[in-house]
């Protein structure tokens, strides 16, 4: 359950730095209302890499091998998108403006969180 908080936390603030560097990643409402927004989008992009990414995987694989590994980034983008696009179905006020935004929300998602899990996730 702890991991799971963790995980959820370190998405919900890398969310928010692609959020704060990109123009093209937009989350609008009051400061409450954002708040509430990044941890249920948090959530979503969980489920999404927790459901459809190994499947997107599996499939991708050959490009994996080709690419060794790169076509992760791709990937990571498409999971975003599919986030965005259960946000906007569930009238979340979080939106991905294209795929090139996608690309760099995921490299900026990726690496924030990453950063995140090593420091908070300390037995």
């Amino acid at each position: 359950m702890k991991s799971f908080l963790v995980k959820t936390l370190a998405n919900a603030a890398a969310l928010a730095v692609a959020v704060w560097l990109l123009k093209d990643i937009t989350l609008t409402g009051d400061s409450t209302d954002r708040t509430v927004t990044l941890i249920v989008v948090a959530l979503i992009f969980g489920a999404v890499n927790a459901v459809v990414r190994p499947v997107v995987k599996l499939f991708a694989l050959p490009a994996l091998v080709l690419t060794l590994g790169l076509f992760t980034l791709v990937i990571n983008a498409v999971m975003l998108l599919l986030t965005s696009w259960i946000a906007d179905q569930a009238d979340l006020a979080f939106h991905v403006d294209g795929f090139v935004a996608a690309l760099l929300g995921a490299l900026v998602v990726s690496v924030v969180s990453w950063a995140l899990s090593l420091v908070l996730d300390r037995d």
